[in-house]
């Protein structure tokens, strides 16, 4: 049987890693942006951590139990270890949710429209968000100057050479 199992523990490899990098930049790094300065690269980061909390909420009802109320957007290199110790939380409660029946949940969207999704639909779309938005980093860091993360070292093909 294929399931999504290998793409969050992958996910979960990925968004480590990303966190690791940042944390070997300087602070100013934080502040990066391509294209829109709203989107720097300390709210992307904390973006893609405080989705993935979202989406364990639309899937079970229940947010996962982390450090601190929601995930931190870094101000300094040092709150970045907070954010990593928040995405491995989450990224374990979405790994959990993969094995869950998959039936459609309701709720009221950012547009105040009731909507319904598969589970499947918001487990899957948890990754490619995630995805998405290390993009996006990458291109932040890069357009600033900064190094920028190495995607192609954090694609599935790494992702299977480092865990065997």
């Amino acid at each position: 049987m294929i399931s999504v199992e290998r793409l969050l523990k992958h996910m979960a490899w990925a968004n480590q890693h990303t966190i690791s990098h940042l944390e070997t930049l300087p602070v100013e790094a934080l502040n990066a942006y391509a294209t829109n300065e709203e989107w720097k690269v300390s709210e992307i980061i904390r973006h893609i951590v405080e989705s993935g909390r979202f989406y364990v909420y639309r899937i079970t009802g229940s947010f996962p139990a982390i450090p601190g109320e929601k995930a931190v957007e870094p101000q300094s290199i040092s709150d970045l270890a907070m954010l990593k110790t928040q995405a491995a939380a989450i990224d374990q409660a979405l790994l959990a949710c993969e094995p869950l029946e998959d039936i459609q949940v309701e709720f009221t969207n950012y547009e105040k429209k009731l909507v319904k999704r598969w589970r499947s639909t918001i487990l899957s779309q948890s990754i490619h968000h995630a995805t998405e938005h290390r993009a996006q980093l990458a291109s932040a860091l890069e357009a600033k100057g900064f190094e920028p993360i190495d995607l192609d070292e954090l694609d599935l093909w790494s992702y299977e050479s480092a865990k065997g």
